[in-house]
């Protein structure tokens, strides 16, 4: 099987790439309930279009094993990862302190399957790190995972477990310095938070900021301490369209690019930035937000795609599919091929739709005037980190207080470290248009009344116990050291396997060795 991408035709693009994919095909049928705009359903969506675009063949498509407690708990408190494997719809209600201290219940709900969900997209991020890691690939691409607001104790913005900052742990293992780079409309505050103090994490957002979730990520927010710099927020105002959005992202991600020299990068594509979204307020085209993923893929840097925001779901399966081509090497068709979800695509069913004439608020003198600001800040930075690989760097760690610190921030800022649908949807419950029962379809679908197959409304998963003692059984002390050694590791990896299994022809196969091994254990792996 062909597992490498296409060239493209010229350029620092005509390198061919190795790409390998994550999916699990149980993911779609997750749901967080009636009216809620999250919809795993996109990556089924998502997979089919790849599908019948032709493109997995093209590529080394895996099916993640679920992270385990300990791999969660390298970033996440063991009693909130205690929590969220314990609780179900059935038993919340006995938990109501817990939920509330935890922050679930509204914006991220308690669901069927919760924690077989976030070990299921935490799996395929930490796989695809695994695999960058050990040169098994150029790209890794995981769409289900991208969840960019999770906190160390608590869920946010519909994200329980952070898988992102779980991956870049992943990465520091072998790569000095990692990139972050968030196009999601929302900021990407989770991310930025856990590596706000090191200098091994550089993270740059370019996010709708003002009256608009989560609050923070203003311009003037630069990082801490050896962190001072290595946090670059580019704030926007609604409208922007691809011409004004590549006018901030080219030169400062090439700056980026040119100052830090990270070993490995990190795309969170959020496709809520596109027209039309749902609960967005950009006017970015789909070619127009795939030109970031080209851009930081001609860099010849390891590179990691992941998912994020969507709610306009056929925009986001549209979305996601191109970026997949963009990271092969190929050229979609704009005529959509017949498949099993084909209907939601009408009435053109093409592979992009025109943005809007949306009036964009972002003049030229306040998008200059943010682009100097950040490339003063570069400036500052005289070369890239070095780092001792055999002595725990200053300042990696993720201090106890600091989460108060960002919280402290935001109630000065007048927001609440409480969010309902209101402040993340800009609209309340009773306003959802999303009355759909049990049936899981796209409610912004084109179908006009026409057939369409529903999901089942449960999931049922068979709950795996985690190997050995649970980290929710080990001494504080123990985890904190093991969050500190992350940082610490030598150059060569520990752990060998890629987290996922091979699925070939239809078929999941078992990639050689034991797929229940932990990340940090080796396993032969088929390239």
């Amino acid at each position: 099987m062909d597992v490498g991408g296409n060239s493209l035709a010229s350029g620092a693009d005509g390198k061919k790439r190795k790409v390998s994919y994550f999916y699990d095909p149980e993911v779609g049928n997750y749901y967080y309930g009636q009216g809620h705009p999250m919809k795993p359903h996109r990556m089924r969506m998502t997979h089919a279009l790849l599908a019948h675009y032709g493109l997995l063949q093209h590529m080394h498509v895996l099916k993640p094993n679920p992270a385990r407690d300990k791999d969660l708990c390298r970033f996440h408190a063991d009693d909130y990862i205690a929590f969220l494997r314990s609780v179900t719809p059935e038993t919340q209600q006995d938990q109501l302190r817990q939920l509330k201290r935890f922050n679930v219940g509204e914006d991220c709900p308690v669901f069927d399957g919760l924690y077989s969900f976030c070990q299921t997209y935490a799996g395929g991020s930490v796989g695809g790190a695994v695999k960058l890691n050990h040169g098994h690939c150029d790209i890794a691409v995981n769409w289900a995972g991208g969840l960019h607001h999770a906190k160390k104790c608590e869920a946010s913005g519909f994200c329980y477990v952070n898988d992102i900052v779980l991956a870049i742990l992943e990465l520091l293992k072998v790569h000095e310095r990692v990139l972050y780079v968030d196009i999601d409309i929302h900021h990407g505050d989770g991310v930025e938070e856990a590596f706000y103090t090191t200098d091994r994490v550089m993270t740059v957002s370019f996010h709708k900021f003002g009256d608009y979730f989560p609050g923070t990520g203003d311009v003037r927010d630069i990082g801490y301490g050896s962190g001072k710099y290595y946090s670059l927020n580019v704030p926007l105002d609604d409208g922007i369209d691809d011409e004004s959005y590549q006018s901030l992202f080219k030169p400062i991600m090439g700056k980026v690019m040119e100052v830090f020299k990270p070993g490995a990068v990190v795309l969170q594509c959020g496709a809520d930035s596109l027209s039309g979204d749902r609960l967005g307020c950009f006017n970015l085209s789909i070619k127009g937000h795939a030109e970031c993923v080209k851009y930081m893929r001609s860099f010849n840097v390891p590179l990691l795609l992941l998912g994020g925001g969507g709610y306009t779901i056929r925009n986001v399966a549209r979305c996601w599919c191109y970026e997949t081509g963009v990271a092969l090497g190929i050229e979609l068709e704009d005529k959509m091929p017949q498949h099993e979800y084909y209907e939601y695509f009408g009435p053109d069913y093409t592979l992009h739709v025109a943005p809007s004439n949306m009036e964009n608020k972002n003049s030229r003198q306040i998008l200059e005037d943010i682009r100097s600001k950040l490339l003063e800040n570069l400036s500052k930075l005289q070369h890239a980190p070095s780092v001792q690989f055999q002595e725990r760097p200053p300042d990696t760690e993720l201090p106890e207080g600091f989460g108060l610190t960002v919280r402290t921030q935001r109630l000065m800022c007048g927001l609440s470290t409480h969010y309902g649908f209101k402040s993340y949807c800009g609209q309340s419950l009773a306003d959802e248009d999303l009355e759909d029962a049990d049936s899981r379809w796209d409610a912004d679908s084109d179908t006009n009344g026409e057939e369409r197959k529903p999901i089942p409304s449960r999931v049922r998963r068979e709950h795996v116990e985690p190997e050995g003692k649970g980290m929710d059984d080990m001494k504080t002390e123990e985890h904190l050291r093991e969050v500190e050694s992350t940082f610490a590791e030598s150059t060569s990896l520990k752990g060998g396997n890629s987290g996922s299994t091979l699925i070939d022809g239809g078929q999941i196969k078992l990639e050689q060795g034991n797929s229940n091994k932990p990340f940090d254990q080796p396993t032969d792996i088929i390239s």
